[in-house]
């Protein structure tokens, strides 16, 4: 029981209960004890009740019965891709299955086994289709950024969206995700970095790439916009931005120097010039030395 409950973030059901050999008089024994603890219908804390926000996602899994996956919101908080919040857990059963349960929000689907995982021990929508589920319902901006955000932290690919989109193509939230993946791969990882990378775009900049990983000086770094033909580097960091100030951000040069042996990127050198961003965040004005000027 121990195990089972230490794999389930310290929540069991009285069915793994009775596989363990504990049978409902022992269960109302030992919740007399306080050696359990009834969250749901048949489903007990053990040892004490004060769950981390994951055990409370593994009850209402538990309690919502066989097939039941932790999808939505709660998938997304559970992931890694949003904040918990104080929103009813979402759970998605059969079509048949499950009951109604005072605080939580049941959804009945058929899930696509491909699209289901376990997390922490936890069935869970994968996060493509996790996305895919609450852009039916997030504003956009806010999709946006979650999307950018997970593909940041390498949660999930443009490869994985578009097959889910793929595979779902009248589902309510596919109008919307499309739209907001249409620019294609862009793993930003601030919001900062998305009003950066418009106010380049709007310069008619070149596209960059965003946060690629690299090798300078035997560090491994992950600048946040790269030109690599140009061998220019942007940080975009709010610390660096006073709000007393207009707000920039630093280029970094890579010269054109020998690399390293083995390196497989030229030695990055820090030069102070700066590319300033000013009114209201609406204009972006070029350097006297513009490495992106036309030839």
């Amino acid at each position: 029981m121990a195990r089972r409950a230490r794999e389930q973030g310290g929540v069991v059901s009285a069915r793994q209960l009775a596989a363990c050999g504990i049978d409902s008089s022992a269960i109302t024994l030992r919740v007399r004890r306080g050696q359990l603890h009834p969250l749901y219908r048949g489903v007990y804390a053990v040892g004490h009740d004060a769950l981390t926000p994951t055990a409370r996602f593994g009850a209402v899994v538990l309690v919502c019965g066989a097939g039941a996956v932790l999808s939505d919101y709660a998938a997304a908080a559970l992931l890694g891709m949003r904040r918990v919040d104080d929103r009813f857990p979402e759970v998605t059963v059969p079509r048949a299955g499950g009951r109604k349960i005072d605080g939580i929000r049941v959804h009945r689907r058929q899930l696509d086994p491909r699209d289901v995982c376990t997390r922490d021990g936890i069935r869970v929508t994968r996060p493509a289709r996790t996305i895919l589920d609450v852009a039916a319902t997030m504003p956009p901006a806010a999709l946006r950024r979650m999307v950018r955000q997970a593909q940041a932290e390498r949660i999930v690919t443009m490869r994985q969206l578009l097959d889910v989109l793929a595979r779902h193509r009248g589902h309510r939230g596919a109008a919307k995700l499309r739209a907001v993946i249409a620019d294609g791969p862009t793993p930003t990882r601030s919001e900062l970095e998305d009003h950066v990378l418009a106010l380049v775009v709007r310069a008619g900049i070149e596209r960059p790439e965003i946060n690629p990983r690299l090798e300078i000086d035997g560090r491994r770094v992950e600048p946040d916009l790269l030109w690599r033909r140009q061998r220019v580097i942007v940080e975009c960091d709010g610390r660096q931005w006073p709000r007393s100030r207009p707000r920039r951000t630093a280029e970094w040069r890579l010269p054109r120097s020998q690399p390293a042996k083995g390196a497989t990127h030229r030695s990055a050198r820090v030069q102070r010039r700066w590319i300033g961003i000013a009114n209201g965040w609406t204009s972006l004005t070029r350097t006297r030395s513009d490495p992106f000027a036309r030839s």
